[in-house]
Parts: C-alpha cells; structure tokens; sequence
C-alpha cells in the first residue's frame, strides 16, 4: 500500500453526492470483482461519522502498490464517470501517515427477514420463529454507507462503513472485491 489515487465528486445540479458515490463505488466493485483483485483498498478523504450528517464524504481513496493501480485503470474501469469526477494520478504515500482501517460492518437489521430464515432453516412456523426471535433482536447502524448491488449476486443492498484510525500496519493485508477488509489497514493522511 504504497500508492494511492485520489478521485473527487464534482459538483452536479442533477445528481446528489450519495448518488454518484454510490455509481462510482459499484463500478470499483464489478472492476475489482472482474480483476479478482485482493491487493486494492479503499478509503474516504472526508469521512464523516459523527454528528447529523453522517457521510462518506465526496473523495474515494484508492490504496494499492503502483501496479495494481495501473493495472486497475488500465481496465477504464471509470468510462461513463469522466464528468462527473476529478482523478489524480497514481502519488506515492508521504513518507509520515498513520494508519486507518476501513470495514464493513453489518447488523440484523430486518427482523422479519430474520424469522423468514429462522423458520426455513429450522423448520418451523412462522409464530415459532417470532417467539424464537423477538422484536428486540433488531438492529440499526448509525453509519455512513453506499448502496451497492453485489457482483455475485446481483442484491443491492446498504453496505455500511466503519473507518477508524489504528495504530499499527497490518503487513501483506487482503480486501475483498469491495476494496475492504476486517483486519486490513491502509496509510492515513
């Protein structure tokens, strides 16, 4: 994680923020997806998880050694955003940063498709599965996400954002097709 690119939302009368970092997180997805590619992360510049409004913010952070990056653009993975973002080139990471790790955090947030999967899974009623699984049991993130719709799939759902600061690397991380990783760490600058 050596190398990043920065790519920054512009401003669009038509278009709210939320929306096209939903599109350009979707076509990172199917790229990385397509590339099978685990040495590509992902950060958000001006992440945002406190307070009213909680955000993603409009800059995505890409974090990868120089080739993956290239490798990565080379697919013009970005076709059909042009006007709608400003790319950096690939910049090596200042030499002084720390560290953030970037994950998906999920909870049981629909307590009815919980007892529908309780009661087919366990071959019961669905009353057995309301006893079995109160209302209590249900959920709600107060984080930023991104609507996606999965490559393998094709579910579209919220993916909801954890970025917090560490204090240490993680040497030779993984991330999944969505550029994020339970136990991975990217530079933080």
């Amino acid at each position: 994680m050596d190398h990043y690119i920065d790519i920054k939302l512009l401003p669009d009368p038509e278009f709210q923020p939320t929306m096209l970092m939903g599109a350009l997180f979707n076509k990172l997805h199917r790229a990385l997806a397509e590339l099978q590619s685990n040495r590509i992360a992902v950060s958000f510049v001006q992440y945002q998880a406190k307070g009213k409004h909680k955000s993603l913010g409009d800059v995505l952070r890409l974090h990868g050694d120089e080739g993956s990056l290239h490798h990565l653009l080379e697919t013009n993975w970005l076709r059909g955003m042009s006007d709608h973002i400003d790319k950096s080139a690939i910049q090596p990471v200042p030499e002084k940063h720390g560290f953030m790790q970037v994950k998906r955090v999920q909870c049981k947030s629909n307590v009815e498709r919980l007892r529908s999967r309780y009661a087919k899974r366990h071959d019961v009623s669905m009353a057995e599965a309301a006893k079995a699984l109160p209302d209590a049991v249900e959920q709600r993130l107060d984080l930023p996400f991104v609507v996606v719709k999965s490559s393998s799939t094709a579910q579209q759902f919220r993916l909801f954002i954890r970025q917090s600061e560490v204090a240490e690397s993680m040497p030779n991380s993984t991330f999944n097709c969505y550029g994020l990783s339970g136990q991975g760490v990217v530079p933080a600058f």
